[in-house]
């Protein structure tokens, strides 16, 4: 039998209803519309009637702020019409899970099954253009559908079985215009060499046609997200203008750097954005500038070493940090691509056994005070991207317990090309906690946490493509769907040193699913896909292989150690099984219903595709001059509006660790620069020893000159760091690299060419080490693109009686410029 329940909060307690009418009735423009109603729905499947009666008063709703009615609720006056609001089918609902959990938990009964709609009821005399304008605003159909009104006989959504997975026969044979179809069929993010790269080695090496699951295996591996293609394109020649002089002293700066670091074996190595973002840090760590960087064959997260007193005695730390975007979810989906954003970025860290305590969120926005009308076609308007990030991020953030100790949105028109959704975050465990060790043969990969679904299949190869007028109907299942309850279990397990101890090697669950997060833990694996959990029947091996859901970690583990790390994560209440073994053979071969559906050459993923050239042309550079006009022009431009309504949808003071404040002063209105915490040490230790962060960005001054305007970057987010109290000279950096999709135009290169010339530049100029970053170079919608944006986060350690804060304080206090 299935129950249905309404919930409806009671009159003076629905603020979303007040604050959705509004924006109706004024970014819409229906003044037709006199009032709203939200309602919750859900149904109930297996569950006993007295389970049900507790659970009406308990989970369903809130006796002191809810009105709830059992089946129906009373006829609605004035109601002109009743739309509902449900996920698409395969997509994570975190409100119905919740529930079902919460009913679990409760009465100790077995998990029901819970299905959830927002139900609107909508009064006043709407014409259908303006319902369907309303609905438009309501319903993103990446996410979600309109649902029915009647209630469902039952739950169960029957899967058909699966079939097995397909060979792509006559692949070998295939003439260029046949690849070029298949391409086009396949929605592909690789290009057509890597097609015929692909090609060639099946044909000549593996004497036979591909599957289906080998080609999206390979597909998501070399996608930009996953393997950086175009930082790590062959850069063939150079033009810069004869007016830049700066950017060819760095240049030329850059190539000698080269011979210092690669000897004679600069001349054979290509050069390439990535080599450019390295060299830095790779000269400075030669020339023994860095003695805090820890080194290991993990690509979790930026990590140095620090010194940490904890209850007066000297402890080794290990500081990690780590930035994240997810533009292109967050552009077509912008709540669950913030949240996954947070999420993902903790997950990093996380996987490096540190423990996650700080972030900072830093977005780029095209205008928010844009009409309703101006938003173009396929695209959301900038006021719902921009309302609805900040709830993803923030939700996420609150729920697991994340500290935010800092949130900046910069404006320029060039982000509505596509939405920047940064998000960085500081981690720090003692290093004794964490033990690195190469997986032998024998070794078992088990996977834990939430379970697979649809959600976020194709995210790596999505991330790596255009965002056009289809994307918001056809890129449904690329964006996940955060759970925070469930990395908040893996966070409290990962704290545990006797379950560290046992983790020769891990990583999360990012780009790439199984294919990635299990293929990149060893040289040789054997992967069964039969074990792997899954959140409903009816995925297929390549499904199983190449989805992105959220929330999971594959570990390594001694074989006989496997069954007390299981145990260890069942007290945590995740699941933990075994999916994987180490192997001699250096392939990954993956299992499906007893056949193998992907069996691939390690050495050939690593080839990372066909290698690409370009070459690269930096004209005339523009000077940025400032800002024009007088203080009243200046404060009222949107650059200086107050983001303290931003702001506040953060907690900033989780964990009680936070040294400063979003706002400080008598009054809390000087916004911080930067953000500081102490290290995360166990209940009843105490510590002074913190870290301070604090970013550079100006995408008005990249615009003009991505040379200098990243250079300056660098500085800023020193400066800030150095006016918070911290000493820039033991600083560390991370950057993010967003630009426009480059394809083979010279001067669209010669953007991010210049760009890291000046990170390079300024990195050498303070001794301050780039150690870790992220590059996405999809910032297009047809023939707009997303400013040259190069963000410098710049993180030092320091003691909690050294920070400081930018208000004044009292008379004789001097004042620093």
């Amino acid at each position: 039998m299935v129950y249905r329940i309404f919930s409806e909060k009671r009159p003076g307690l629905s603020p979303e209803a007040d604050s959705l009418l509004a924006d109706l009735r004024g970014f819409l423009g229906i003044g037709s519309l006199t009032g709203i109603r939200i309602l919750n729905r859900y149904d109930i499947e297996n569950i006993a009637p007295e389970v049900y009666e507790r659970a009406k008063h308990t989970v369903f709703s809130e006796p002191q702020a809810d009105v709830i009615w059992d089946e129906v609720f009373p006829e609605p006056r004035n109601v002109h019409s009743m739309l509902a609001v449900e996920a698409l089918p395969g997509q994570f609902d975190q409100r119905a899970d919740s529930c079902a959990q919460c009913v679990q938990l409760m009465a100790g009964v077995e998990r029901p099954l819970v299905a959830y709609a927002k139900v609107y009821l909508l009064e006043g005399p709407l014409s259908q253009e303006e319902l369907d304008k309303i609905k438009s605003y309501l319903i993103n159909p990446v996410e979600s559908r309109e649902a029915g009104l009647e209630k469902p006989e039952t739950l169960v959504r029957s899967h058909p079985q699966p079939p097995m997975v397909d060979t792509l026969a006559g692949f070998t044979a295939l003439d260029e215009n046949g690849l070029t179809a298949l391409l086009e069929k396949l929605g592909l993010a690789m290009d057509l060499d890597d097609l015929k790269f692909l090609q060639d080695y099946f044909r000549d090496q593996e004497r036979r046609d591909p599957s289906i699951t080998e080609v999206r295996v390979v597909d998501t591996y070399w996608s930009d997200h996953c393997r950086h293609t175009t930082f790590s394109t062959h850069i063939d020649s150079v033009t810069i203008a004869g007016e830049e002089r700066d950017i060819r002293t760095a240049y030329e700066q850059y190539l000698q750097l080269r011979r210092e670091v690669y000897g004679e074996k600069a001349v054979q190595r290509p050069q390439t954005l990535m080599d450019i973002a390295t060299i830095g840090a790779k000269a400075l760590k030669k020339r023994g500038l860095l003695p805090e960087l820890d080194e290991s064959e993990e690509i979790n997260a930026c990590s140095i070493h620090i010194p940490a007193k904890i209850d007066g005695k000297e402890q080794d730390w290990l500081l990690m940090f780590k930035n994240e975007t997810h533009n292109h979810p967050t552009e077509i989906e912008p709540f669950g691509g913030a949240a996954t954003c947070i999420g993902g970025c903790i997950r990093d860290p996380l996987s490096g056994r540190a423990y996650v305590h700080q972030a900072m969120r830093v977005t780029g926005c095209g205008d928010p005070r844009a009409a309703f009308s101006d938003t173009l076609p396929g695209k959301l308007p900038q006021r719902k991207l921009a309302v609805t990030a900040a709830a993803g991020y923030s939700s996420y953030g609150n729920q697991i317990g994340l500290a935010t100790g800092h949130v900046a949105e910069v404006y320029h028109p060039g982000y509505t090309a596509k939405h920047l959704e940064c998000g960085a975050v500081v981690a720090a465990a003692p290093a004794l906690n964490i033990q690195r060790e190469r997986p032998a043969p024998g070794d078992v990969v088990i996977l834990l946490g939430g379970r697979t679904g649809r959600d976020g299949i194709g995210g790596a190869t999505g991330s790596s493509k255009s965002h056009n007028l289809k994307s918001l109907s056809t890129m449904a299942s690329e964006v996940q769907k955060g759970n925070a309850p469930e990395e908040r279990k893996l966070q409290r397990l990962f704290r545990k040193p006797e379950v560290t101890g046992m983790i020769k090697r891990c990583n999360d669950f990012g780009a790439g699913g199984v294919a990635v997060a299990i293929g990149e833990l060893a040289d040789g694996l054997e992967i069964d896909l039969d074990a792997v959990r899954k959140k409903y029947d009816g995925l297929d091996g390549t499904e199983l292989a190449i989805s992105e859901s959220q929330e999971r970690m594959a570990v390594v583990v001694a074989a006989e150690a496997a069954e007390q790390f299981i145990r260890a994560a069942q007290e945590e209440n995740l699941e933990a099984y075994r999916v994987a073994v180490v192997t001699e053979n250096p392939r990954m071969v993956m299992k499906w219903r007893g056949e193998t559906v992907a069996s691939l050459s390690r050495e050939f993923l690593n080839t990372n595709g066909a290698v690409k050239h370009i070459k690269v042309s930096v004209p005339k550079q523009s000077m940025f001059c400032g800002y024009e006009g007088g203080l009243r022009e200046t404060a009222s431009a949107l650059r200086c509006a107050s983001r303290r309504g931003l702001v506040e949808r953060f907690d900033g003071s989780i964990g009680a660790g936070s040294l400063l404040m979003p706002f400080g002063g008598k009054y809390q209105r000087t916004p911080a620069q930067a953000m500081a915490a102490l290290l995360p040490v166990l209940p009843g230790q105490e510590t002074e020893q913190g870290s301070v962060m604090a970013y550079g960005l100006d995408p008005d001054a990249m615009s003009a000159n991505p040379y200098q305007g990243a250079y300056d970057a660098v500085t800023v987010s020193l400066a800030k760091l150095t006016a918070a109290g911290g000493d820039y000279r033991k600083a560390y950096l991370t950057l993010q690299e967003y630009f426009e999709k480059l394809r083979t135009v010279p001067e669209r290169w010669g953007k991010p060419f210049a760009a890291l010339l000046g990170a390079m530049r300024a990195q050498m100029d303070y001794g301050c080490a780039a150690i870790g970053g992220k590059d996405s170079m999809s910032g297009s919608f047809l023939d707009l693109d997303v400013p040259p944006t190069l963000i410098s986060f710049a993180i030092a350690p320091i003691l909690a009686g050294e920070v400081l804060s930018p208000e004044f304080k009292e008379a004789g206090h001097p004042v620093y410029l």
